[in-house]
């Protein structure tokens, strides 16, 4: 119970990391306490003002951030040991997760450290140019109406449309590493999400290719960690198996016709 007169506080103990290379460390910080407040919020006060508990001036932490309204991705990061958004992690709820405890702040720990909370998520990036990530198209003209979707192509296209490449699935995905080729969930939602597209499925075939390959859909271990922990409930787990069964009746033509 707090004293009358006494400042409540909340303590951050915060994984900083000064380069990619360099060894982490640990420093604590600790905030007056306010109503609904966010991690992103806490952390610009820590930036504002660097000095740990111990009163102790340092560096301001990094961490990466811009829409602040869960939509960009990029703040994402491991908080109290559970990959999440810190825009929309509520201060108060973790509080009350931890019993009044110490708010952990990791990074992603499937990517590699920039600095401190920062990480580079470039393989992402990279996997969706992979799968062919876009919609063809033979011009910037006018094409005329677009190809007409049933609701039902439309309901699913839009959860796989709600992807906004943060990482969280992989970061729980215990078959995708910081050192290995597993393609992982995300870009797996995203290839289905273009072949569900009339236009989009004209470069199905070169998708599912690379879904076939090491790194592919095949690596999937079927944890279901992903679409656990997906903050825009994607459904990560109905694409790979879609796209697993695209990826066999691929395989199957391969056979008959000798390749």
């Amino acid at each position: 119970m707090i004293a009358p007169g006494e400042q409540k506080t909340i303590t951050f103990r915060i994984r900083r990391q000064d380069k990619q290379d360099a060894q982490p460390y640990w420093e604590v910080f600790e905030l007056p306490y306010r109503l609904n407040l966010n991690v992103i919020s806490c952390l610009q006060q820590i930036a504002e003002n660097p000095v740990t508990k111990e009163g102790r001036q340092t560096t301001p932490v990094v961490w990466d951030c811009n829409c602040l309204e869960e939509i960009c991705g990029a703040c994402t990061m491991v908080i109290n040991g559970t990959v999440q958004q810190s825009c929309s992690a509520l201060v108060d709820k973790l509080l009350e997760e931890t019993g009044g405890g110490d708010i952990v702040l990791e990074p992603m720990s499937k990517f590699p450290v920039v600095r401190d909370l920062w990480v580079d998520r470039t393989r992402m990036f990279e996997n969706l140019k992979r799968i062919n990530g876009w919609v063809p198209i033979d011009g910037t003209h006018d094409l005329g109406e677009g190809p007409k979707e049933s609701p039902e192509q439309q309901e699913l296209r839009y959860g796989l449309s709600r992807c906004m490449t943060c990482g969280c699935c992989l970061e729980a995905c215990p078959q995708f590493l910081l050192d290995n080729d597993f393609i992982g969930a995300s870009t797996i939602g995203q290839a289905l999400y273009f072949n569900e597209h009339k236009t989009g499925a004209v470069l199905a075939d070169e998708r599912l290719d690379v879904m076939m390959e090491p790194g592919g859909v095949n690596d999937c271990g079927n944890a279901q960690n992903c679409v656990k922990v997906c903050p825009k409930e994607v459904p990560l787990t109905l694409a790979i198996a879609k796209i697993g069964r695209q990826t066999t009746k691929r395989a199957f033509r391969y056979f008959f016709a000798g390749r």
